[in-house]
Protein backbone atom coordinates (compact mmCIF):
# COMPACT_ATOMS: atom_id res chain seq x y z
CA UNK A 1 0.00 0.00 0.00
CA UNK A 2 1.42 3.60 -1.36
CA UNK A 3 2.27 5.99 1.61
CA UNK A 4 -0.04 9.17 2.34
CA UNK A 5 2.68 11.00 0.52
CA UNK A 6 2.83 8.48 -2.43
CA UNK A 7 -1.08 8.01 -2.47
CA UNK A 8 -1.52 12.06 -3.03
CA UNK A 9 1.18 11.91 -5.84
CA UNK A 10 -0.76 9.54 -7.77
CA UNK A 11 -3.74 11.28 -7.00
CA UNK A 12 -2.65 14.60 -8.28
CA UNK A 13 -1.58 12.69 -11.53
CA UNK A 14 -4.26 10.47 -12.45
CA UNK A 15 -7.21 11.85 -11.19
CA UNK A 16 -6.42 15.66 -11.06
CA UNK A 17 -4.67 15.35 -14.31
CA UNK A 18 -2.39 17.99 -13.33
CA UNK A 19 1.26 18.90 -15.18
CA UNK A 20 4.43 17.25 -14.21
CA UNK A 21 5.01 20.84 -13.28
CA UNK A 22 2.37 21.58 -10.56
CA UNK A 23 2.50 17.94 -9.51
CA UNK A 24 6.43 18.45 -8.72
CA UNK A 25 5.97 21.73 -6.73
CA UNK A 26 2.85 20.29 -4.53
CA UNK A 27 5.20 16.95 -3.72
CA UNK A 28 8.18 19.42 -3.12
CA UNK A 29 6.45 21.61 -0.56
CA UNK A 30 5.33 18.15 1.53
CA UNK A 31 8.37 17.29 1.57
CA UNK A 32 9.83 20.25 2.91
CA UNK A 33 7.35 20.52 5.98
CA UNK A 34 7.77 16.83 6.34
CA UNK A 35 11.50 17.61 6.86
CA UNK A 36 10.88 20.68 9.07
CA UNK A 37 8.55 18.36 11.25
CA UNK A 38 11.35 15.45 11.93
CA UNK A 39 13.94 18.32 12.70
CA UNK A 40 11.92 20.31 15.14
CA UNK A 41 9.49 17.60 16.64
CA UNK A 42 11.29 14.65 15.78
CA UNK A 43 7.82 13.43 13.91
CA UNK A 44 7.84 11.32 10.99
CA UNK A 45 4.15 11.26 10.07
CA UNK A 46 2.47 13.93 8.39
CA UNK A 47 -0.81 12.55 9.11
CA UNK A 48 -0.76 13.30 13.15
CA UNK A 49 -0.01 17.04 12.75
CA UNK A 50 -1.38 19.77 14.36
CA UNK A 51 -1.89 23.73 13.42
CA UNK A 52 0.56 24.52 15.97
CA UNK A 53 3.13 22.64 14.12
CA UNK A 54 2.17 24.07 10.99
CA UNK A 55 2.35 27.63 12.47
CA UNK A 56 6.06 26.98 13.64
CA UNK A 57 6.80 25.92 9.84
CA UNK A 58 4.67 29.33 8.63
CA UNK A 59 7.00 31.58 11.11
CA UNK A 60 10.58 29.57 10.25
CA UNK A 61 9.78 30.23 6.54
CA UNK A 62 9.17 33.85 7.10
CA UNK A 63 12.01 34.65 9.82
CA UNK A 64 14.20 32.99 6.49
CA UNK A 65 12.88 35.28 4.12
CA UNK A 66 10.63 33.60 2.27
CA UNK A 67 7.74 35.98 0.63
CA UNK A 68 4.10 36.01 1.82
CA UNK A 69 3.51 34.66 -1.80
CA UNK A 70 5.63 31.66 -1.29
CA UNK A 71 4.70 30.90 2.27
CA UNK A 72 0.79 31.15 0.81
CA UNK A 73 2.08 28.52 -2.19
CA UNK A 74 3.44 25.91 0.33
CA UNK A 75 0.22 26.02 2.41
CA UNK A 76 -1.71 26.00 -0.15
CA UNK A 77 -0.34 22.46 -1.18
CA UNK A 78 -0.78 21.63 2.57
CA UNK A 79 -4.32 22.51 2.04
CA UNK A 80 -4.42 20.06 -0.92
CA UNK A 81 -3.03 16.98 0.86
CA UNK A 82 -4.63 17.21 4.08
CA UNK A 83 -7.82 17.51 1.70
CA UNK A 84 -7.01 14.65 0.09
CA UNK A 85 -6.25 12.51 3.42
CA UNK A 86 -10.00 13.82 4.65
CA UNK A 87 -11.30 12.60 0.86
CA UNK A 88 -9.48 8.80 1.56
CA UNK A 89 -10.71 8.86 5.67
CA UNK A 90 -7.25 8.81 6.80
CA UNK A 91 -8.16 12.12 8.80
CA UNK A 92 -11.11 13.44 10.66
CA UNK A 93 -10.46 16.69 10.38
CA UNK A 94 -7.85 19.02 8.27
CA UNK A 95 -5.35 21.12 10.79
CA UNK A 96 -5.25 23.69 8.64
CA UNK A 97 -9.51 24.14 8.91
CA UNK A 98 -9.18 27.64 9.76
CA UNK A 99 -5.61 29.31 8.82
CA UNK A 100 -6.11 32.34 7.05
CA UNK A 101 -3.12 33.22 4.35
CA UNK A 102 -0.95 35.72 4.85
CA UNK A 103 -1.22 39.50 3.07
CA UNK A 104 -0.15 39.82 0.07
CA UNK A 105 0.54 43.09 -1.76
CA UNK A 106 -1.64 43.22 -4.80
CA UNK A 107 0.69 43.02 -8.23
CA UNK A 108 -0.83 43.54 -10.98
CA UNK A 109 0.73 42.22 -14.64
CA UNK A 110 1.42 45.19 -17.08
CA UNK A 111 0.10 43.64 -20.64
CA UNK A 112 1.91 44.42 -23.57
CA UNK A 113 0.40 47.46 -25.77
CA UNK A 114 -1.51 46.81 -28.72
CA UNK A 115 1.75 48.45 -30.96
CA UNK A 116 4.31 46.25 -29.44
CA UNK A 117 2.16 43.55 -30.22
CA UNK A 118 1.71 44.25 -33.71
CA UNK A 119 5.58 44.87 -33.99
CA UNK A 120 6.09 41.25 -32.63
CA UNK A 121 3.84 39.67 -34.90
CA UNK A 122 4.70 41.48 -38.65
CA UNK A 123 7.62 43.67 -38.48
CA UNK A 124 10.19 41.46 -36.47
CA UNK A 125 12.19 39.15 -38.70
CA UNK A 126 11.47 34.77 -37.77
CA UNK A 127 13.88 32.31 -38.64
CA UNK A 128 12.71 30.35 -41.88
CA UNK A 129 11.07 27.18 -42.05
CA UNK A 130 9.40 25.38 -39.31
CA UNK A 131 10.74 26.86 -36.20
CA UNK A 132 9.71 30.48 -37.43
CA UNK A 133 6.37 29.17 -38.53
CA UNK A 134 5.80 27.74 -35.18
CA UNK A 135 7.09 30.36 -33.16
CA UNK A 136 4.82 33.03 -34.91
CA UNK A 137 1.61 30.58 -34.46
CA UNK A 138 2.27 30.24 -30.80
CA UNK A 139 2.34 33.68 -30.22
CA UNK A 140 -0.40 34.37 -32.17
CA UNK A 141 -2.47 31.57 -30.14
CA UNK A 142 -1.48 32.98 -26.70
CA UNK A 143 -2.90 36.41 -27.97
CA UNK A 144 -5.53 35.60 -30.15
CA UNK A 145 -7.34 33.37 -27.40
CA UNK A 146 -5.91 33.93 -24.36
CA UNK A 147 -4.58 30.17 -23.80
CA UNK A 148 -3.03 29.17 -21.03
CA UNK A 149 0.72 27.88 -21.71
CA UNK A 150 0.13 24.38 -20.16
CA UNK A 151 -2.92 23.94 -22.78
CA UNK A 152 -1.32 24.68 -25.50
CA UNK A 153 1.64 22.68 -24.90
CA UNK A 154 -0.97 19.48 -24.31
CA UNK A 155 -2.84 20.33 -27.42
CA UNK A 156 -3.39 17.54 -29.67
CA UNK A 157 -3.89 17.27 -33.43
CA UNK A 158 -6.95 16.07 -33.00
CA UNK A 159 -8.27 19.37 -30.67
CA UNK A 160 -7.74 21.29 -34.24
CA UNK A 161 -10.94 21.56 -35.82
CA UNK A 162 -10.33 23.93 -39.15
CA UNK A 163 -13.59 23.19 -40.42
CA UNK A 164 -15.30 24.61 -37.70
CA UNK A 165 -12.44 27.17 -36.71
CA UNK A 166 -12.39 25.99 -33.43
CA UNK A 167 -9.44 24.80 -30.89
CA UNK A 168 -10.72 22.31 -28.17
CA UNK A 169 -8.64 22.71 -25.27
CA UNK A 170 -8.40 20.62 -21.60
CA UNK A 171 -7.81 23.12 -19.01
CA UNK A 172 -7.73 22.82 -15.60
CA UNK A 173 -9.62 20.38 -13.41
CA UNK A 174 -9.91 18.66 -16.77
CA UNK A 175 -12.32 21.31 -17.30
CA UNK A 176 -13.22 21.30 -21.37
CA UNK A 177 -13.79 24.99 -23.79
CA UNK A 178 -13.67 25.13 -27.35
CA UNK A 179 -11.95 28.69 -28.54
CA UNK A 180 -12.83 30.43 -32.05
CA UNK A 181 -9.78 30.77 -34.42
CA UNK A 182 -9.46 33.62 -36.24
CA UNK A 183 -9.27 33.70 -40.47
CA UNK A 184 -5.41 34.59 -40.20
CA UNK A 185 -4.90 31.89 -38.02
CA UNK A 186 -6.52 29.29 -39.77
CA UNK A 187 -4.47 30.46 -42.11
CA UNK A 188 -1.16 30.10 -40.13
CA UNK A 189 -2.10 26.73 -38.91
CA UNK A 190 -2.30 25.46 -42.39
CA UNK A 191 1.25 26.70 -43.11
CA UNK A 192 2.24 25.19 -39.96
CA UNK A 193 0.90 22.05 -40.64
CA UNK A 194 2.56 22.27 -44.09
CA UNK A 195 6.02 22.41 -42.32
CA UNK A 196 5.64 20.25 -39.49
CA UNK A 197 4.14 17.28 -42.36
CA UNK A 198 7.85 17.91 -43.45
CA UNK A 199 10.26 16.65 -40.16
CA UNK A 200 12.66 14.65 -40.68
CA UNK A 201 11.00 12.51 -37.48
CA UNK A 202 7.90 12.79 -35.41
CA UNK A 203 8.15 10.69 -32.31
CA UNK A 204 5.06 12.46 -30.48
CA UNK A 205 2.79 11.95 -33.65
CA UNK A 206 -0.53 13.05 -31.50
CA UNK A 207 0.58 16.62 -30.18
CA UNK A 208 0.15 19.77 -32.46
CA UNK A 209 3.23 21.80 -31.42
CA UNK A 210 6.57 20.16 -31.60
CA UNK A 211 10.22 20.78 -31.54
CA UNK A 212 12.32 19.92 -34.65
CA UNK A 213 13.43 17.12 -33.82
CA UNK A 214 10.02 15.84 -33.37
CA UNK A 215 8.65 15.78 -29.90
CA UNK A 216 5.86 17.36 -27.60
CA UNK A 217 7.20 21.49 -25.98
CA UNK A 218 8.05 21.87 -22.90
CA UNK A 219 7.31 24.35 -20.73
CA UNK A 220 10.79 26.26 -20.40
CA UNK A 221 11.55 26.17 -24.20
CA UNK A 222 7.55 28.22 -24.70
CA UNK A 223 8.90 30.52 -21.78
CA UNK A 224 11.97 31.38 -23.78
CA UNK A 225 10.78 31.51 -27.03
CA UNK A 226 8.41 34.51 -25.82
CA UNK A 227 10.84 35.96 -23.76
CA UNK A 228 13.19 36.00 -26.63
CA UNK A 229 10.63 37.71 -29.29
CA UNK A 230 9.24 40.49 -26.78
CA UNK A 231 12.67 41.44 -25.89
CA UNK A 232 12.99 42.79 -29.53
CA UNK A 233 10.19 44.87 -29.00
CA UNK A 234 9.41 45.57 -25.18
CA UNK A 235 11.58 46.79 -22.17
CA UNK A 236 8.89 45.55 -20.39
CA UNK A 237 10.67 43.41 -16.88
CA UNK A 238 7.83 40.50 -17.70
CA UNK A 239 7.49 38.79 -21.02
CA UNK A 240 5.89 35.39 -20.50
CA UNK A 241 2.82 33.39 -21.82
CA UNK A 242 1.23 34.36 -18.66
CA UNK A 243 1.41 38.24 -19.52
CA UNK A 244 0.49 37.36 -23.22
CA UNK A 245 -2.91 35.58 -21.75
CA UNK A 246 -3.03 38.88 -19.68
CA UNK A 247 -2.64 40.83 -22.76
CA UNK A 248 -5.21 38.87 -24.46
CA UNK A 249 -8.00 39.47 -22.03
CA UNK A 250 -7.21 43.53 -21.55
CA UNK A 251 -7.21 44.10 -24.72
CA UNK A 252 -10.46 42.30 -25.71
CA UNK A 253 -12.59 44.55 -22.37
CA UNK A 254 -10.07 47.73 -23.55
CA UNK A 255 -12.16 47.17 -27.72
CA UNK A 256 -15.63 46.41 -25.71
CA UNK A 257 -16.06 42.89 -25.01
CA UNK A 258 -18.25 42.05 -22.08
CA UNK A 259 -16.96 40.05 -18.80
CA UNK A 260 -18.78 37.30 -19.13
CA UNK A 261 -17.42 36.78 -22.67
CA UNK A 262 -13.41 36.87 -21.99
CA UNK A 263 -14.37 34.77 -18.57
CA UNK A 264 -15.51 31.88 -20.77
CA UNK A 265 -12.75 32.14 -22.94
CA UNK A 266 -10.03 32.59 -19.99
CA UNK A 267 -11.64 29.44 -19.20
CA UNK A 268 -12.47 30.78 -15.34
CA UNK A 269 -14.77 29.56 -13.06
CA UNK A 270 -15.78 32.46 -11.11
CA UNK A 271 -16.09 36.29 -12.75
CA UNK A 272 -14.11 37.15 -9.64
CA UNK A 273 -11.04 35.84 -11.54
CA UNK A 274 -11.61 37.72 -14.79
CA UNK A 275 -12.03 41.07 -12.75
CA UNK A 276 -8.06 40.93 -12.19
CA UNK A 277 -8.39 42.17 -16.00
CA UNK A 278 -10.62 45.23 -15.40
CA UNK A 279 -8.48 47.33 -13.99
CA UNK A 280 -5.87 47.54 -16.96
CA UNK A 281 -9.84 47.88 -18.68
CA UNK A 282 -10.01 50.85 -16.24
CA UNK A 283 -6.93 52.59 -16.87
CA UNK A 284 -7.57 52.71 -20.33
CA UNK A 285 -11.09 53.75 -20.12
CA UNK A 286 -9.68 56.72 -17.48
CA UNK A 287 -7.48 57.60 -20.52
CA UNK A 288 -9.73 57.98 -22.75
CA UNK A 289 -12.11 59.88 -20.36
CA UNK A 290 -9.83 62.06 -19.48
CA UNK A 291 -8.89 63.30 -23.19
CA UNK A 292 -12.06 63.30 -24.26
CA UNK A 293 -14.36 65.04 -21.89
CA UNK A 294 -14.98 68.98 -22.52
CA UNK A 295 -14.09 69.52 -18.55
CA UNK A 296 -10.65 68.47 -18.91
CA UNK A 297 -9.89 70.73 -22.13
CA UNK A 298 -7.40 73.07 -21.36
Amino acid sequence: MLDSKESFKDYLQKEKNYSLHTVTAYTNDLSEFGLFLKQDFDQDSLEDVNYSQIRSWIVSLVDAGISNISVNRKISSLKSFYRFLLKIKRIDASPLLKHKALKTPKKLQIPFSEKELDNVLNYIVYPEGFEGMRDKLIIDLFYTTGIRRAELIGLKMSNVDLSKGVLKVLGKRNKERILPLLPIIENQIQLYLSERAGLKEIKDEAFFFLTLKGVKLNDSLVYRLINMYFSNVSEKVKKSPHVLRHTFATHMLNNGADLNSVKELLGHSSLASTQIYTHSSLAELKKVYGDAHPRNQK
